[in-house]
Order: structure tokens, then sequence, then C-alpha cells
């Protein structure tokens, strides 16, 4: 498993920007403005990761900027954690019989999400590109939130 990135909304993107670069040095990555989604993604990387970065994509924080306005409570500005993992059917698989709940089952072979014992949501995706979709997880439903 590798750490990759931790997601933070945020609800004005030039202040929060000003924040974390301005203010506390960060980096700007890239930048994903995804008209359909109507949500801006930017990565950022403290400067001493920058270099890293810039090869890796990785340790990154993602500011989410949504476009459309939300009032964040109960923690959801804070998204989530992402690691990358070798199998995403095999960790999941671990997981479910570990007694965790797969929130967002990895019906794509990409991606899936689980929550902590303290409800922080954690983004699985998996390493190198998506698997070909295959049962049990192509027709498995979400369970609860992510």
């Amino acid at each position: 498993m590798e750490y990759l990135h931790t997601m933070v909304r945020v609800a004005d993107l030039d202040k929060a920007l000003d924040f974390y670069c301005g203010k506390l040095g960060l980096v700007e990555m890239s930048r994903i403005n995804n008209e359909k989604g109507r949500y801006t993604l930017v990565y950022l990387a403290a400067a001493g990761d920058a270099e890293r970065a810039r090869q890796t994509q990785r340790p990154l924080l993602e500011l989410t900027y949504n476009w459309d306005p939300e009032v964040y409570t109960g923690g959801r500005n804070f998204g989530h954690l992402a690691f990358a993992v070798e199998d995403i059917y095999a960790t999941c698989d671990k997981l479910m019989k570990a007694g965790v709940t797969i929130n967002r089952p990895p019906r794509d072979g990409h991606m899936a999400f689980i929550r902590s014992p303290d409800q922080i949501s954690i983004e699985l995706l998996q390493k190198g590109g998506a698997k070909v979709p295959r049962e049990p997880w192509a027709s498995m439903p979400n369970t609860g939130t992510w």
C-alpha cells in the first residue's frame, strides 16, 4: 500500500490557495476542472516534496472546490485519505472478511471506499490502472455513505 493524498473540500478556492500556497508555502502541482461534475480539483505538494510529487504524484493535498455552494457540516469538508493498492479486489475481499464494510465497492475495478472506526473515509485506488470489472464487485451496491 502507498499513501497518495488527503482531500479537503474548500468553500472558496481563491482563499484556500492563498492560505495553502501563499501563506503555508505549498506548491500547485496540477488542476482539474470538471464541467460535468461541476468541481475543480487542485493538487498541492509541500515545497520539500515537490520534486518527488512531480515524478510520483504523491504525497499530495487535494483541494476539492464544488462549484455549487454547500455548507459543510459533520466533518464533510474533510474528504478522505487515499491509498494505492496492488490488487483492489484482493484488498476489498480481505477487508470484508475482517468485518470492514465496503461502502463503495470497486465496481469499475479502480476505486473503492471504506470508513475507519472513527468514520474517516478512505479511498482505495488500483495501482497501475483499472482492473477488468468482475463479480461480485460489479453489481454490488453502495452501503451507507463514503
